[in-house]
């Protein structure tokens, strides 16, 4: 199951116990659809829970059933539809629609109370959204055919407190979110709590395998670059010795010579505890630096 269907499979588990709420999802549903027009309703989906949901919700609305039910054995995406004029005559009256109104726009006036219009979000969600597996990308958005709708669903969802992003794809507008916390709470206020705690996971995992990444990768480049110093003093050491003036050094720098090609995969940290009485970073750091040094005058 995509994390699509899981989310409006989640969202089909929330009870519709006040008709006005009904209205509102089933007005979400309305201008989110396939279709929606003076002559025709038409909703096809492949959401099994969505398509359990439908006949009860309009039932709960508008006190009617569909003129065409999908088959129980049919697979794949299944559609519902009402031609029957006199319900979409009642249907269009409970929204202070015209049947005949050449195009469809929000009734604002039917969604007042904060509950229908999150019952609204969960209705256009249910019919028009999608939302890819956060483990993927995130982007959640819902898609209607009537442009004015898109736009009013906009400034709707910015009423709301959500600020999502819009764009055109063929004759369709889309309105989208882009960002996790946009999509987490989203999720949350139309009644996916769940999908979206899923959400909030998948953040965290990127997050922290980003961090190990970044851990790794700064570790290993200072392996490189502590293997690439060790390999250049002992280099150092062993052209001393080869001109034959390494017996000549101090006995502090003979002493470091010895225990760096004694112990070459040491780093400086670990070298220190070798010297008898140990010596310090800095203090090691410095003779390395002046036997390197002496090679280099060496040629």
């Amino acid at each position: 199951m995509s994390f699509a269907s899981e989310v409006k499979s989640e969202l089909c588990r929330v009870a519709v116990n006040r008709r006005c709420c009904a209205q509102a999802e089933a007005y979400g549903v309305l201008l989110f659809c396939n279709t929606y027009s003076g002559r025709e309703l038409r909703v096809t989906t492949g959401s099994g829970p969505f398509i359990k949901r439908m006949p009860a919700l309009f039932k709960k609305a508008f006190k009617l059933s569909f003129d065409h039910f999908p088959q129980a054995d049919a697979e794949g995406k299944r559609s519902f539809s009402i031609t029957d004029g006199k319900k979409l005559a009642q249907i269009a009256e409970v929204f202070g629609m015209e049947r005949s109104a050449p195009a469809q726009h929000i009734n604002f006036a039917v969604l007042e109370e904060p509950c229908c219009r999150m019952a609204f979000l969960r209705g256009a969600f249910l019919a028009g959204g999608s939302v890819i597996d956060p483990k993927k990308e995130y982007h959640l958005e819902l898609v209607t055919s009537h442009l004015n709708v898109g736009r009013e669903m906009s400034a709707l969802m910015h009423e709301c407190g959500f600020f999502p992003k819009t764009s055109m794809r063929k004759s369709n507008c889309v309105i989208y979110f882009k960002k996790s916390n946009w999509i987490e709470d989203f999720l949350t206020t139309i009644g996916a709590p769940v999908s979206a705690m899923d959400v909030m996971t998948a953040k965290l995992e990127k997050q922290l395998r980003g961090s190990v990444n970044r851990r790794v990768n700064c570790d290993a480049a200072n392996v490189d670059k502590v293997v690439a110093a060790a390999q250049q003093q002992i280099e150092a050491i062993r052209r001393i010795d080869s001109a034959g003036r390494l017996e000549e050094l101090p006995e502090k720098l003979r002493e470091t010579a010895r225990l760096r090609l004694e112990y070459p995969e040491y780093t400086l940290s670990e070298l220190t505890e070798e010297f008898l009485p140990p010596v310090s970073k800095s203090a090691l750091n410095h003779r390395l630096r002046k036997l390197v040094e002496l090679a280099r005058a060496l040629g």
